[in-house]
């Protein structure tokens, strides 16, 4: 396994290459970055719950409808479950997801006023948020230096052989502990954009890609 010293110099490295590779292909950013909405903690957070286990079209539709209805958390408190229910159908468990949604706007009104926690800890104590969800509000909506892992982070890292990990949240903490700041608010957005185009989960695009002879192919048994 890659020492703690050597892994922020590896994920550098390899992070400034899919970014050159990224550019000089033209691939677009993920979902929540072509919705144009960072700086704006309520909309990152939302999307980001729409997103779980939902395509990315499907997610940015169903976020433009229900942000058209309520625009701000104030009004997201007051919309009917049902309403929204129906603006954001049809994103993966959409019940659960309306549920989920009307509890947190309930919970924020409440405990903080209206205004979105800008803490780690404090987002962490919302329902369906998790440790990805909580850093991508914190990256993107608060512009804080934050590492938001998801399958993606997770899976490419561990293919590249930059670290050696059974699941996103010991990725996310080997990771937060030895990248430097200036970097981990780029590394999710980065990684999905790579993930989604060229290093799929499976038959990963290695023959397109400029980073094949230094990656180490962890776990790949077919790629073209």
């Amino acid at each position: 396994m890659t020492t703690r010293v050597s892994i922020a110099d590896v994920m550098k490295n390899k992070i400034r290459l899919v970014q050159t590779l990224l550019e000089k292909n033209r691939i677009p950013p993920p979902g929540i970055e072509q919705l144009d909405i960072s700086g704006n903690p309520y909309q990152v957070l939302i999307s980001t719950i729409l997103s779980l286990r939902t395509r990315d079209k499907v997610m940015e539709e169903a976020s433009r409808k229900l942000f058209s209805l309520a625009p701000d958390i104030e009004s997201l408190a007051l919309l009917q479950e049902e309403k929204i229910l129906e603006s954001i159908y049809p994103v993966g468990f959409y019940r659960t997801k309306a549920r989920t949604i009307k509890q947190i706007a309930k919970i924020i009104q409440e405990r903080w006023d209206g205004l979105i926690p800008s803490r780690l800890d404090s987002l962490l104590e919302l329902p369906g948020v998790g440790l990805k969800t909580a850093n991508l509000v914190l990256s993107a909506g608060f512009g804080k230096s934050a590492l938001c892992v998801d399958t993606h982070v997770h899976r490419i890292s561990n293919r590249w052989g930059a670290i050696r990990t059974k699941s996103p949240d010991e990725t996310y903490r080997i990771l937060d502990d030895s990248l430097p700041d200036a970097v981990k608010s780029t590394v999710n957005p980065l990684l999905v954009s790579f993930g989604q185009s060229i290093c799929l989960p499976v038959s990963p695009k290695c023959s397109q890609c400029s980073l094949s002879e230094s990656c180490e192919r962890v776990g790949v048994k077919t790629s073209r």
